[in-house]
């Protein structure tokens, strides 16, 4: 009888030896589905059953384990395989770069769906016209550059990727397809997956986000048909399981996709394309915690691939390794389709009563009177963001996390924007009874509102995580605003990247501010790219494009060069002040967190995590901390932090390694630890 190893969706790297399925009973029959690696089982684990996932076959049970001590397999989940060696591959080298367990590694990877379904083809009737139908002399250089990267021999040699976990490859041909917004970068990018697929390659086309999907699937079903697919969770999980079988069949050859399309399944993979390439989302916010650009340098050096990266405002890592050359950068400076750079202008809100300046008022006005469009942008979504009292100085924060309560007026309710909690908003101040408490600050509500006030006649539509909820509803409301139907698009950053509307002339971003000093190293770098990608959105196919940058701070750096758009002089003083303190991209981190509905316990776990860390630390490394995370509560469970900071990865990733080995002999189950490797936030 065979055996089989597995493994589940939990930290560790340990395999399970099971023994075959069992068979019924003398009236039944055997099993229909038959057990192999690859293929995913249900099995008794502890006192529960847990899917678990064939890794590996074997004739006996493993030294020192009796035959008759080894559970069965209850049933086989899959007909075919959902993984093979390959993924396995990835697997293992995501479990050992981002200290974590190999079935959480393919859990993370693997879509959890059982079962067939039908499949939803590409939208593919109406054409986006993503660029000229002739390119530009820089697209054809870019393009030249691009398809002579993608070939069949091994990738190209190159540093070795030591960092990237064992074992270690040599890096692939990486480029960067640096353009101004509407320079013509997704035309490129499509033809160069045209190029791949007639070299008889498959192709990954990642974006940031499920609503840049969309946009990117219409386009390739129009010029790919039933030879694309998308994968995102906001499919149902039969669907997305029966699109994962497809493109393992070999039916598919382009996936299109966020963060977890990086593991479709494709054959032959040629080249992966990573658009938006600064955007944090790619980034996975639970373990693991992998980045999408590094699973995807991974699967390229695997495989022979190609990887081209691409945005308007680079991420500083990607910047620093194109100015060294590690990158190859490949730009666009010019717009097309008849656009121009729009004027960009700063407002100050200081004197302004409500949301909108007079400045922004009169430049929407202009716009409606031509016909066009606007958009307006904030990144804070609810109608107030804090409730304080002037006479006493009381402020409402929620009674699970560390942060203010954010008022939605159309619920009427107080509700925290990560736990959830809500409760009605207070009459007057809970402490003192002062009646002139209440809510301050300004949400995507609270503009809607004055918007529709100052603006009756306008038809308006709001994008934001509370409008969007329902299912196809924020495709709807794209679809709406590029058809002419909507005069005012407003919402959060889910408006701010990557879509390509027409008729925008106008783009207001009402507080440039909002994130601008959070006590996070990146808060800089997000400030800038995102009022720089909003400010894209405006005059793409016209020359009189206008954008309002409203703020508190006129005269910030880092606001005046969003304005004029200097990503070469942002990036100078970012870069400088990176290094002077020692912060990625000129060091390495590894974070450790600690969460506990205890705060003792919180404080005991840091505090051994920080003395089992200080004789492990490389030559030249530190720690920060430990200290309370900056969100110091979150869902009634105390966060403490310790980060580990080098100048390499080698050797601090050994030392982390060697530290979880020997807390977990001593885990206190009442502690949850969680690492991060490269993290890209630290609140």
């Amino acid at each position: 009888m065979p055996y089989f190893d597995l493994v589940f969706d939990i930290p560790g790297n340990q395999s399970f030896t099971y023994r075959d399925v069992e068979k019924p009973g003398a009236a039944g029959k055997t099993a229909a589905v038959r057990a192999e690696a690859g293929k995913r089982a249900m099995v008794p684990f502890g006192n529960r059953e847990a899917l678990g996932y064939i890794t590996g076959t074997r004739e006996k049970p493993p030294p020192g384990i009796d035959e008759g001590a080894v559970k069965a397999i209850r049933r086989v989940v899959d007909a075919e395989k959902v993984f093979d060696e390959e993924d396995m591959a990835l697997a293992e080298w995501m479990a050992a770069y981002y200290l974590c367990g190999k079935g959480q590694a393919l859990a993370a990877m693997i879509p959890s769906g059982r079962r067939a379904a039908s499949f939803l083809s590409l939208p593919g009737e109406e054409e986006i016209r993503t660029g000229p139908l002739e390119l530009s002399d820089e697209q054809k250089s870019a393009l030249d550059t691009i398809t002579k990267s993608i070939s069949p021999s091994l990738p190209l040699p190159g540093e070795e990727a030591a960092a990237d976990g064992p074992p270690s490859l040599p890096l692939p041909p990486m480029l960067y397809l640096y353009g101004i917004t509407g320079s013509g970068k997704t035309e490129v990018f499509l033809r160069s997956a045209e190029y791949a697929l007639d070299m008889g390659k498959s192709v990954i086309y990642l974006v940031p986000e499920i609503s840049l999907t969309h946009q990117t699937a219409r386009a390739m079903g129009k010029r790919f048909g039933n030879l694309a697919a998308t994968l995102h969770s906001g499919m149902s999980a039969g669907t997305r399981f029966s699109e994962w079988m497809r493109i393992r069949r070999g039916e598919v050859r382009i996936v299109a996709g966020p963060r977890s399309a990086v593991f479709a399944p494709v054959r032959n993979l040629g080249l992966i394309i990573m658009d938006e390439e600064h955007d944090g989302s790619y980034k996975s916010g639970n373990t693991p915690r992998y980045h999408a650009r590094q699973a995807a340098i991974r699967r390229c050096s695997a495989s022979g691939a190609a990887l081209v990266m691409g945005s308007a405002t680079p991420s500083a890592e990607a910047w620093k390794l194109m100015n060294e050359g590690t990158i190859k950068r490949l730009e666009l400076s010019r717009r097309l389709s008849g656009g121009s750079l729009p004027e960009i202008k700063s407002a100050g809100l200081e004197q302004t009563d409500g949301c909108l300046t007079s400045e922004l008022k009169e430049e929407m006005r202009i716009t409606a009177a031509m016909g066009r469009q606007t958009i307006l942008f904030l990144n804070r979504r609810g109608f107030a963001y804090f409730y304080r009292c002037p006479s006493c100085g009381f402020e409402l924060s929620c009674k699970h996390c560390s942060v203010s309560l954010t008022w939605h007026k159309e619920k009427n309710r107080a509700i925290c924007h990560y736990c959830g909690y809500s409760e009605e908003p207070p009459r007057a101040c809970p402490r003192c009874g002062s009646l002139e408490a209440g809510f301050r600050g300004f949400g995507t509500e609270m503009i809607e509102e004055e918007t529709r006030r100052t603006f009756p006649g306008l038809r308006i539509r709001r994008a934001d995580a509370d409008s969007t909820a329902k299912k196809g509803s924020l495709e709807e409301t794209l679809e709406m605003f590029r058809a002419g139907q909507v005069d005012v698009l407003l919402g959060t950053q889910m408006v701010a990247k990557g879509l390509n509307f027409p008729g925008v002339r106008l783009v207001g971003v009402v507080l440039a501010d909002t994130g601008l000093y959070l006590p996070d190293f990146r808060a800089a770098e997000r400030t800038f790219s995102l009022i720089v990608q909003v400010a894209g959105r405006a005059g793409r196919y016209f020359p009189d494009g206008k954008v309002i940058v409203q703020t508190l701070r006129s005269g910030d750096p880092i606001i005046t060069r969003s304005c004029s758009l200097d990503v070469e002089g942002f990036f100078a003083a970012e870069l400088a002040q990176r290094k002077a303190l020692r912060f990625p991209p000129y060091a390495r981190l590894i974070r450790f967190t600690v969460r506990s509905r205890d705060p003792q316990r919180a404080d005991k776990a840091i505090e051994r995590v920080a003395f089992l860390s200080a004789p492990l630390l490389p030559p030249g490394a530190d720690m920060l901390g430990p200290a309370e995370c900056p969100i110091g509560l979150i869902a009634g469970n105390y966060r403490r932090q310790l980060i580990l900071r080098g100048l390499s990865m080698g050797a601090l990733h050994s030392a982390a390694g060697t530290i979880l080995a020997r807390y977990d002999k001593g885990r206190d189950s009442r502690v949850y630890l969680e690492v991060d490797v490269d993290p890209v936030g630290l609140l």
